[in-house]
């Protein structure tokens, strides 16, 4: 196992952070491309490790589509060689095989697609045959498990010959990205409706157009986490953009609370310290890659706040709500569900001289845990698992002049 040392380290002068590309834009970006066959330029593609895979999948088409442990990748690519007609097996990692994709099939099969499970019901890996022929113009699928499956479906829905109108069952989680993916379709020539829980995507085709991806506000939150913890300096996130598409931008609005003022100028936003105001509660179903990050900043900060809307972390790349749970009590903090699905975070009153951090092959379990090193020094269990969405944070953790070092493995 490979550590990572962090020295303390809580002042922090003025700073350029150069951020890297959102992966979320990027594969929803890439699956366009690929149903336009190519005709697009595409520029500031994501280094993360989900957004490479894509990549690489794409363009050499083997006859197994190993996605390794990107969820994103996974769901995108099911639909995408689907309605494309391809015959693939669709697989990854032992934890990307136990994560449910029995709606997005279930969803595809409505409509007429072939495909088959490989192992246990509900969970890759897939058989993908194709779509020999669209049965139906009309599908439902539930809201409140995965943006993705939803997500999926839609930028598949144009080039369906009769087109698509999903209708949306209960909770809609993570509205933020359906948005995105919508406006996103959209800056491709693609028309729409969304009225109640209906979205109405008619047959037509994509435009090719030329599209510039954003940088990650997921990854410009854990730079907004170090600042509010930090005892004084500021901070330059180059590459975000104001009227973002992004759902986790909502980092600007929680941050506010806990002490961090942003100024939008060319080029990005500038990142100040000022009073914590106090955050009370937030509903994370639409931004629920922030919770780890909102978390772990009100466990220093002493924020006794409500936390809802974390239904879907218990299937990401680890169980997040568990995970949280376990390395939040390492500094005496605690995330404690205190009635079903409701959790209120119980800040730190005593800091030990170190805290060693278990990251449970998730990349923003690493991440999130960053801001502890403004007030005690911190150990990183396989810090290399960034690389699946920010492979350069370490080196901009350097930038900002805190001392580390890779231990001998243990």
């Amino acid at each position: 196992m490979q550590l990572l040392r962090l020295a303390q380290k809580s002042e922090f002068d003025t700073i350029r952070i150069p951020l890297p590309s959102s992966k979320s834009e990027s594969n929803r970006a890439l699956v366009i491309d690929a149903l336009t066959l190519g005709k697009n330029e595409i520029t500031n593609l994501a280094e993360a490790r989900d957004t490479q895979t894509m990549i690489r999948l794409l363009e050499k088409s083997p006859p197994v589509f190993d996605v390794l442990d990107a969820g994103t990748t996974m769901r995108f690519l099911t639909a995408y060689t689907t309605v494309t007609n391809q015959k693939k097996v669709m697989t990854g990692t032992a934890r990307m095989c136990e994560r449910p994709i029995g709606i997005l099939v279930d969803a595809l099969r409505a409509i007429g697609a072939e495909i088959h499970y490989l192992n246990k019901e509900g969970y890759p890996p897939l058989a993908i045959h194709g779509l020999p022929k669209q049965t139906t113009d009309k599908v439902k699928i539930r809201g409140d498990v995965s943006s993705q499956y939803i997500s999926a479906m839609l930028m598949i829905a144009p080039i369906l010959p009769l087109g698509l109108e999903i209708e949306l069952e209960g909770k809609v989680g993570s509205r933020t990205y359906i948005e995105m993916t919508l406006e996103l379709m959209a800056q491709f020539g693609i028309s729409y409706t969304w009225e109640g829980n209906k979205i109405q995507v008619p047959h037509q085709s994509y435009t090719p157009t030329r599209f510039a991806v954003e940088s990650d506000w997921s990854g410009a939150s854990y730079w907004f986490s170090l600042l509010a913890c930090a005892d004084s300096g500021e901070l330059f996130l180059e590459g975000l953009k104001e009227n973002s598409l992004q759902g986790d931008s909502a980092i600007v609005e929680i941050m506010d609370h806990l002490g961090v003022k942003s100024t939008f100028q060319n080029g990005g936003v500038l990142l100040q310290k000022q009073a914590v105001k106090g955050l009370k509660n937030w509903d994370f179903t639409h931004c629920p890659d922030l919770a780890q990050t909102v978390a772990v900043t009100c466990a220093i900060l002493g924020q006794n706040a409500i936390f809802t809307g974390l239904e879907s972390l218990r299937i990401k790349e680890t169980d997040r709500i568990y995970a949280l749970q376990q390395e939040l009590a390492k500094f005496n903090a605690e995330l404690k569900e205190i009635e079903p699905e409701v959790f209120q975070v119980i800040p730190s009153v005593t800091m030990p001289r170190q805290v060693q951090i278990h990251t449970y092959d998730d990349h923003r379990m690493a991440m999130a845990f960053i801001p502890l090193l403004t007030k005690t020094e911190v150990i990183i269990e396989e810090p290399d698992v960034v690389n699946k969405s920010y492979p350069s944070f370490w080196k901009h953790v350097a930038l900002t002049g805190v001392e580390s070092q890779i231990l001998s493995e243990a």
